[in-house]
């Protein structure tokens, strides 16, 4: 029972987070982008330059080249990012709708470059929130997730970039103008590394490799001074050919310097690789 509750709450918070991912998305493009004739990539980027030439409205183009790559989502990505998708684009269409309709002619600045730094960070805040919830808005983005799929080693967003960028030099051509190129660039590339942040979040920490002749001493020292866990792992060094102890930690980044205290006040020779970890699950982190 507390299990199906738990999942009902999770679905309930997911398309929230989609909701008002889109909703900013929305007004991204509404008050910064398409003003400006701002094309980042994407269906709506296309769209905001179809709008320009010929007078078609944004949330009609959207949801008419979004109906095929749905129906190939829905095939290859399941029916659970099918909904998500079919949400996602809908609700992005019903806001697109929303602030045309009801707030026309209201844009927030004429400074194209102040557009596209604002418009690519909302719009990167609004995409990393629908990703994040296992959704899409369609376009490139679901072309992306499509993709992510086969080539699982690249994420969504750097997907979407190589993607929109393609769009993004189609749209210029059409526009007839560089500048409208240029400075979309700079609106996708805000997008793709706001929308990353968003979906890697705040909580990253830090991952020790330590190789010491004293594994006992700092992993007892790490333990109790630190409360984190210390896992020991078989190794060889192929240069003396002898056998050698790993240590395997992780630490929260408030911890990072603390922890190669205790390390090298053990060992000054000890050989310690540190990455960094944008999320840990299980005990001790976050469930």
């Amino acid at each position: 029972m507390k299990e199906k509750n738990e999942k009902k709450i999770k679905i309930v918070i997911d398309y929230l987070s989609i909701t008002i991912g889109t909703a900013l998305l929305a007004l991204s493009i509404y008050l910064f982008l398409s003003p400006n004739i701002i094309a980042p990539g994407g269906v709506t980027g296309l769209a905001v330059v179809i709008k320009k030439v010929f007078g078609y409205k944004i949330f009609i183009t959207n949801l008419v080249i979004n109906i095929p790559l749905f129906l190939i989502g829905v095939f290859i990505l399941g029916r659970d990012s099918g909904a998500k998708t079919a949400f996602g684009t809908l609700s992005l269409s019903f806001f697109l709708l929303y602030f045309e309709t009801n707030f026309p002619g209201v844009f927030a600045t004429n400074d194209i470059l102040l557009a596209s730094i604002f418009g690519g960070v909302l719009s990167g805040v609004g995409i990393g929130l629908v990703f994040r919830s296992g959704g899409t808005t369609g376009g490139t983005d679901l072309l992306g997730a499509i993709l992510n799929n086969y080539i699982p080693f690249i994420s969504v967003p750097k997907l979407m970039m190589i993607v929109d960028l393609m769009v993004v030099i189609t749209a210029g051509i059409v526009n007839r103008s560089v500048e409208t190129s240029l400075y979309s660039i700079i609106t996708l590339y805000l997008i793709v590394k706001v929308a990353d942040f968003i979906i890697e979040g705040l909580d990253y920490t830090k991952m020790f490799y330590i190789i010491s002749s004293n594994p006992e001493e700092i992993s007892s020292a790490l333990i109790k001074e630190l409360g984190r866990g210390v896992t020991s792992l078989k190794g060889k060094g192929k240069y003396t050919d002898t056998d050698k102890e790993v240590l395997l930690c992780v630490v929260y980044r408030g911890q990072m310097v603390k922890a190669k205290e205790i390390i090298y006040e053990i060992d000054h020779n000890a050989f310690v690789m540190i990455s960094t970890t944008h999320e840990v699950l299980g005990e001790g982190f976050r469930k």
